[in-house]
């Protein structure tokens, strides 16, 4: 299993607006942090499924480019171009932790 692959499929979804699709790449104790945050702003896939629904689905613009991917171990790390949250291009930055082929840890910088 490539660790990259759920990560892949999230972002193709995520472009897609396919919430269903989305959330099904991520463990159902999916875990999301912004740093520099110690505590998760997510926990578990009721509240990680509902923020996306509300929060960022409803965007009609909303859409993420890699612009790099680095992938080691069971850890891939995304530098993205984030369109459609606001005016202009976000940078960001995503690393997932991958486990039994699920997101189960996201770091947002």
């Amino acid at each position: 299993m490539n660790p990259a692959d759920p990560v892949q499929r999230q972002l193709e979804a995520y472009n897609a607006h396919d919430i269903e699709r989305f959330v099904a790449q991520y463990a159902d104790d999916i875990q999301v942090y912004v740093s520099p945050a110690v505590e998760p702003v997510l926990s578990g896939k009721p509240a990680f499924t509902a923020h996306y629904a509300k929060n960022r689905f409803v965007l009609p613009h909303l859409h993420a480019q890699v612009v790099n991917r680095i992938v080691s171990g069971d850890t891939v790390v995304d530098h993205e171009h984030v369109t459609g949250l606001q005016d202009g291009v976000v940078e960001a930055v995503a690393v997932y932790k991958v486990s039994e082929g699920l997101i189960r840890t996201v770091w947002f910088f």
